[in-house]
């Protein structure tokens, strides 16, 4: 059982397919950190870089609006491959917003990461969380994984995690049982109704969802599912006689997708969900640029349907 948060500490544990050197090299060379650091549609620029105690890491961050953040982390604490701590979010005008504790422990070849941010109060901590999902600030970490994935197998992944106040077992059965699946996975502004449906490894779905003037179909095949912890399926749009089809609005979108839906327990009563979107088959050049340029409007997406997925699990309590 995981131990329960301090109510001033944010923490976040993440697990990534790749051994820890790559992980704290990707967090600690500043030329793989520009891949990958701050939330979706921001760049940085590093200024300099003292990776040691006492040392200091100066950056911009540049907002999608044009807008730049000075920032300068303070670094109390580097073990190589295992530990950092350092003091996060101020500069030369403004004190550090918070001190963050990062543990980096290599698990069968994979790397668990552990990260507390700890705040002055629990107020100051409430502000930083709804500060953090406005932002989308936790898409750094997803930005991470999809880094990884490209640097250690050349895929283009999505990735997008979320925490929910929900038993692994109950989370399990809004992925996979029709009448829970369908009341939030549309996105915002949709409503979703199976045709035909059997979740199961070897089953297929048939649906559709709309938001009252468009209308679109699509159908499901499961490849994998591991009772609580994992599912796994491809996605196509069709058209109302289940004829595979094109995305109506997209016409370069990949036909097939797979999604890989990783459930883990981050206490008795919360889950973390995983859920990981790639190409599926033969795709051409130009339906993966698609792909890639489309990652912000997929955290949209995603985001939307997590919060009815929150808001549908409130109501079930």
């Amino acid at each position: 059982m995981a131990a329960k948060s301090k109510s001033n500490e944010i923490k976040i544990t993440r697990l990534y397919d790749a051994p820890v050197k790559l992980v704290w090299d990707a967090w600690t060379d500043p030329k793989q950190v520009a891949q990958w650091w701050g939330p979706r549609g921001f760049t940085i620029t590093t200024h300099s870089k003292d990776l040691k105690p006492g040392g200091h890491w100066a950056y911009t961050m540049h907002g999608p609006d044009g807008t730049n953040y000075e920032n300068k982390t303070i670094y109390h604490e580097v073990e190589k491959y295992s530990r950092l701590v350092y003091d996060h979010g101020g500069n030369d005008d403004r004190p550090p917003l918070f001190r963050v504790t990062v543990e980096f422990a290599e698990l069968k070849g994979k790397t668990k990461m552990d990260m507390t941010m700890a705040l002055p109060t629990p107020e100051a901590a409430e502000q930083t969380r709804k500060f953090i999902k406005q932002a989308s600030g936790n898409s750094t970490w997803d930005r991470l994984a999809e880094y990884l994935a490209k640097e250690t197998e050349g895929k283009e992944q999505f990735v997008i995690n979320r925490t929910f106040d929900a038993p692994i077992s109950l989370m399990y059965e809004m992925w996979t049982n029709p009448k829970h699946f369908s009341q939030w996975l549309a996105p915002a502004g949709f409503n979703m109704e199976f045709i035909r449906s059997d979740i199961k490894p070897g089953g297929s779905t048939f649906y559709f969802m709309t938001n009252g003037d468009v209308k679109m179909y699509g159908k499901a095949q499961y490849l994998e599912m591991e009772k609580p912890h994992r599912i796994k399926y491809t996605q196509q749009f069709a058209d109302e006689k289940e004829n595979t089809s094109r995305h109506p609005m997209a016409p370069t979108w990949p036909e097939t997708m797979l999604t890989t839906v990783v459930l883990s327990e981050e206490g008795p009563d919360q889950t973390r969900v995983t859920v990981t979107w790639e190409t599926f088959g033969n795709v051409t050049p130009e339906e993966l640029e698609t792909f890639i340029k489309a990652k912000a409007g997929m955290t949209q997406g995603w985001t939307g349907s997590f919060d009815k997925l929150e808001d549908y699990l409130e109501k079930q309590a």
